[in-house]
């Protein structure tokens, strides 16, 4: 059986800013659904998407096509790298060279240069609250949400810090190549926007390689330079990075600040009792997914929740539509600090693509949520949204608050 859904409905504007009554309507006719008439399947119950994590030799990582929606309603494939071409790394790349990749990232990301992360963290949170805050407000997303993740991201890979502003504005880029609404137009300037990251990446890569230091892009001209890792992987690594690690990391400053600043209730709790800090921000990420879904590409015709796949068709992983699923989550359209099992939510993933750099953005919100609440007895809502179209992604484009 394959089950259809409105492409229209999918990417209208009503479902790209609040997707959530879409995809209880999805859950309801099936937890497996084409979208359309396209060569993509949106998998949106909690067992389903558990299923498809846990069948790798099925559903491959690889990000071989992602879907373009066109002004007269159709559902277009744009074709990417090949299944297991050379461009896959990290998130899109499978075993044995997606566990390459991250053992290569992990001893970075120890507890030991997470303790130095903090402290530049810490740092660099407070000299851009400074920074941003005029007269009692603050456009929270490109003072704050939107800058610290690549400072941190930067930091870690050995980047020079007064080049955050550009790399902000390139990580943006590669994203939006995702995001199903671009035109040619726009295309064509991310694909711009993302040769120009690669060559800056490439130059510092070549300093790296001259003289290694202490850094990530010092461990990956080494790896190189040992023959265990290709130049371009090094490179399309950090470009991930960038890509990722600033962008999922900027949705949750965003959607954890907005949702204390737009429910006082929630706030005064937090406020009252600093423990359940933790707990908000868990029910933050199950709430709002920083992304919406990651693609996979079904290896061989198989089936997944009672849907029949042909090979080389595309899954859409929603994990926003899992962290609501009644089926897991009881009253799940209700944010609560008290909800069992915080961490239970799919946010990061799950299995062995679970997000190598989870920890590093809970201990960013960590740092910047206590700093923002010990520097204010109250933060509201001046100005808000929207959310950026995309299906890829889920931030706020700009948020204004009024601070005391």
């Amino acid at each position: 059986m394959t089950i259809a859904s409105d492409a229209v409905a999918f990417f209208s504007r009503e479902s790209l800013q609040d997707p959530y009554p879409l995809y209880e309507h999805m859950r309801a006719a099936g937890p497996v659904q084409r979208i359309g008439d396209s060569e993509f399947y949106a998998v949106c119950g909690w067992d389903a998407l558990n299923e498809a994590l846990a069948r790798p030799e099925d559903f491959s990582s690889n990000l071989t096509a992602t879907m373009t929606y066109t002004d007269d309603g159709r559902i277009k494939a744009s074709q990417m790298d090949p299944l297991d071409g050379p461009t896959h790394v990290l998130a899109t790349a499978d075993d044995p060279a997606h566990a390459l990749h991250r053992k290569l990232l992990v001893r970075h990301l120890a507890a030991k240069r997470i303790r130095v992360i903090e402290q530049f963290a810490t740092d660099a949170a407070e000299r851009l609250w400074r920074a941003g805050l005029n007269a009692g407000h603050i456009e929270w997303m490109g003072a704050m949400a939107n800058r610290l993740p690549m400072m941190v991201v930067a930091e870690l890979i050995g980047l020079p810090d007064p080049d955050v502003a550009q790399l902000v504005q390139w990580g943006f880029a590669a994203t939006q190549l995702l995001e199903a609404f671009v035109d040619d137009e726009e295309v064509a300037a991310a694909g711009v926007a993302v040769l120009e990251l690669s060559g800056y990446i490439t130059e510092q890569f070549g300093h790296a390689l001259a003289d290694p230091q202490d850094n990530l892009l010092g461990e990956l001209a080494t790896a190189c330079a040992s023959g265990e890792l290709d130049s371009l992987t090094a490179n399309l690594m950090m470009v991930t990075l960038f890509a990722a690690g600033g962008e999922s990391t900027a949705s949750l400053l965003g959607s954890a600040v907005w949702m204390l600043a737009s429910r006082p209730d929630i706030q005064r709790q937090v406020r009252e009792n600093p423990g359940l800090l933790g707990p908000f921000i868990e029910e933050t990420l199950r709430f709002e997914a920083p992304f919406r879904g990651h693609y996979r590409h079904v290896r061989n015709a198989t089936s997944l929740g009672g849907v029949e796949l042909p090979a080389h068709s595309h899954l859409l992983l929603l994990w926003g539509a899992a962290n609501r699923d009644p089926s897991q989550f009881d009253n799940p359209d209700e944010f609560r600090l008290d909800r069992p099992g915080g961490k239970g939510h799919l946010s990061f993933g799950r299995g062995v693509h679970f997000c190598v750099g989870a920890a590093l953005a809970r201990l960013e919100a960590q740092i910047v949520l206590r700093q923002l609440l010990d520097r204010t007895s109250m933060i509201e809502v001046a100005d808000v949204g929207p959310w950026l179209p995309s299906i890829f992604v889920r931030r706020l484009e700009h948020l204004v608050l009024r601070v005391r």
